[in-house]
């Protein structure tokens, strides 16, 4: 189940990334984060801290709901 839960949330990441046209290089600047760690996020194999999950929320423009909610 856990597994589930960060690949739905990796691409919700992915998919507010791509509507805003960054490419993971871009959006990791914009959140303040290593480049390969989005990448990581993306595919769901790691396991994403309250602070980063904000980070990534602000930088995609999006509440943090709209990625954790099913």
């Amino acid at each position: 189940m856990e597994n589930e839960i960060l690949k739905s949330f990796g691409a919700k990441v992915r998919h507010y990334r791509e509507l805003l046209g960054l490419s993971q290089e871009k959006f990791a600047e914009k959140a303040n984060v290593h480049r390969t760690y989005i990448g990581t996020v993306e595919r769901g194999e790691t396991n994403i801290t309250l602070v980063n999950v904000y980070k990534l929320a602000n930088a995609l423009e999006v509440n943090v709901t709209q990625l954790i909610k099913d």
